[in-house]
């Protein structure tokens, strides 16, 4: 009952680790594997509430010892309630949960971990795996959380294109068929790299198709026959949300993004998988309704959520705003736009000009025509007064 209740395997892992450790304090069944002392304790505990009660107040006054001497925060001993807590209620233990939490310290509202930095995000993709970059490039213009990989396949990425037919964006439907199912979107670059990502295992003989997993197991490349031979590119196995952050993890390793903690530092500056979730919501509420970043998030907007009720439209053309800031490559994005703009400019000044230019011409050929019909009128009109003296000169001779 206590698996079942936790929908996402990570969070499941972490809860479990926690009732182990708790285990472990009150060495109870020490050795014997997760199941069983858990089984084990759910009916001990029912018989005897006391011995129950006592043993989870020694474990929480022990971790709450811990927070004053700083060896860990309130939130880390808020999480151990949290796994305890869920354990004893799909186990039927009742606990006066009220009563024990009383004394234990408020964890801060928010962490004070940072967002990873353009030039550290870089440096990350620069890991010599092709699944870094669309990974990475996915998780910060979304802010979707790690373990939405687990349901992310091919055809739960569309993208979207303008009126005249340029890439936008790309709208990412987040925990498909599930009941916390809500969609958001990526970048141009993002999808590009996703794109880029499913045409390189297409090209070793994948059969890629709308139901392929986003992220998948990597294969043997220098050989080509030697991996279809044991169907290593052929036969994909799903990348998990540990297997993600195991690579993302490596790669901050790998790259000197990571480097080892100064003593009496208990956490590294930014998240490795979450950070990339900060780094959307601080960057896009730059430009965005905040409303539209959680709904975007997948967060809950509560009774918000009976009064605005946004199409799928107007959050994309609020997304659109952030575009640019969300791009990993944006000032090279901006200097394409900038480019491609000047460019258009420059031709639509090249056609006035030659507008004007042609306008001219027609006008000097004009002129030019009015000066020849007017030196052919006065050699006409000259040609006449000749005519006339020389009939003058005529007459006067006559007479």
């Amino acid at each position: 009952m206590f698996k079942y209740s936790i929908r996402s395997e990570l969070t499941r892992k972490y809860y479990e680790r926690r009732i182990r450790t708790f285990f472990d304090f009150i060495e109870f069944l020490t050795g014997s594997q997760i199941e069983e002392r858990c089984n084990l304790f759910a009916q001990k505990a029912k018989n005897d509430n006391n011995w129950t009660t006592v043993h989870i107040i020694r474990f929480l006054q022990y971790e709450k010892d811990r927070v004053e001497k700083g060896e860990i925060t309130a939130a880390t001993l808020n999480n151990f309630v949290k796994s305890i807590k869920l354990f004893c209620e799909m186990s039927d233990i009742p606990i006066s949960w009220k009563k024990i939490t009383r004394g234990l310290p408020r964890p801060r509202a928010v962490a004070n971990d940072r967002a990873p930095t353009i030039e550290e995000i870089k440096q990350l993709v620069e890991y010599p795996d092709r699944r870094i970059k669309p990974i990475i490039y996915t998780m910060a213009s979304s802010g979707i959380r790690l373990g939405a990989w687990d349901f992310l396949k091919w055809k739960h990425i569309n993208p979207l294109t303008s009126e005249t037919g340029t890439l936008v964006a790309a709208k990412v439907l987040v925990y498909a068929g599930d009941s916390e199912e809500y969609f958001t979107f990526i970048t141009p670059e993002a999808y590009n790299s996703l794109k880029d990502w499913m045409e390189f295992r297409s090209k070793y003989g994948e059969k890629v198709t709308g139901e392929s997993w986003l992220m998948r197991d990597i294969w043997q490349t220098s050989n080509m026959k030697y991996g279809a031979k044991f169907g290593l590119a052929t036969n994909p196995r799903k990348l998990k949300n540990s297997g993600i952050k195991r690579l993302i993890e490596q790669a901050l390793w790998e790259q000197g993004i990571r480097s080892k903690l100064e003593p009496g530092v208990k956490r590294h500056e930014w998240k490795a998988a979450h950070g990339f979730r900060v780094f959307y919501k601080i960057r896009a509420e730059q430009v965005m309704r905040p409303i539209n970043v959680e709904i975007t998030m997948g967060h809950n907007i509560g009774l918000s959520a009976s009064y605005y009720k946004p199409t799928e439209k107007e959050v994309l053309e609020d997304y659109l705003k952030a575009v640019d800031l969300l791009s990993i490559n944006g000032n090279e994005t901006k200097l394409s736009k900038v480019i491609k703009e000047l460019s258009e400019k420059n031709k639509e000044n090249e056609y006035i000009i030659s507008g004007k230019m042609r306008e001219k011409e027609i006008q000097i050929a004009g002129l030019k025509e009015q000066q020849l019909d007017s030196a052919e009128a006065i050699e006409v009109l000259s040609d006449r007064l000749t005519k006339a003296l020389e009939d003058i000169e005529l007459l006067k001779k006559s007479k």
